[in-house]
């Protein structure tokens, strides 16, 4: 999304009548741009290849365009305990929102998603990502927001999360299900950081922000059309569990 969007947004703006002012403007510029569809989602088929069952928990990180919709969808998917907006692909003294938006500090916008393997998989996490999540066919942009830090990756967590990603990648492809290759890139060794707490859990916070209306809030409703087995009504909040 636009900087001043993203600004707007911010807890300690949202005081008093300056507050008001930045939030009608923030919302003004965006109604006033051209028209633009919301993302629709793609029914595409489950991966052919996918972890092994297990117990306990994993995670997973994806990047696809600003990471309020993308933590909004995952946080109402069942199996999911946690997921938390951050950046990944750059070092920690940069992983600062305003710095990581010029683009430079090779950090995108990304998700940390706390999972439970044996109510849900890694590949069905990926289903959810290609399909709901994001459009996996826009490289370095998602929708209005423009730049390296908007790209689609995978930040696999280990050798088998890299396989499994690659091959349902080369299944979508081969099938054409987007019509477009898949740009979305794969890297490995990279380190998140949880974003700042005024980024946390921000659809279900400010649903009635024009940013989510138009762009994220069409998300959830595609992500229970389309799986409704794997949605779940109540959302895992960061902030919740974080005060519990």
């Amino acid at each position: 999304m636009t900087g001043i969007e993203k600004k707007a947004a911010r807890p300690f703006l949202a005081k008093g009548a300056l507050a008001v002012l930045v939030l009608s403007a923030a919302a003004a510029v965006f109604w006033q741009s051209p028209a633009r569809s919301a993302e629709d989602a793609v029914v595409i088929p489950p991966p052919a290849m996918d972890e092994k069952a297990a117990s306990g928990s994993e995670t997973a990180v994806f990047a696809g365009g600003c990471f309020w919709g993308v933590q909004g969808v995952f946080q109402h998917v069942k199996g999911v305990s946690k997921a938390v907006s951050g950046y990944t692909g750059g070092s920690a003294e940069n992983a600062v929102y305003e710095v990581v938006g010029t683009g430079r500090t090779g950090h995108a916008e990304s998700v940390e998603i706390t999972y439970d393997p044996s109510k849900i998989t890694y590949g069905q996490l990926l289903q959810v990502y290609f399909s709901v999540a994001h459009n996996p066919t826009q490289l370095n942009y998602q929708g209005p927001d423009s730049g390296t830090q908007y790209r689609s990756t995978i930040f696999a967590e280990n050798d088998e999360q890299k396989k499994v990603a690659e091959s349902y990648i080369a299944q979508l492809d081969k099938a054409k299900v987007f019509g477009k290759p898949i740009v979305t890139t794969l890297e490995t060794g990279k380190t998140f950081y949880p974003a700042e707490d005024y980024h946390q859990d921000f659809l279900t916070l400010n649903p009635t922000y024009p940013y989510i209306v138009y762009n994220d809030l069409p998300k959830i409703e595609n992500l229970k059309s389309l799986f409704p087995k794997l949605y779940s009504e109540k959302p895992a909040l960061v902030l919740a569990s974080s005060k519990s």
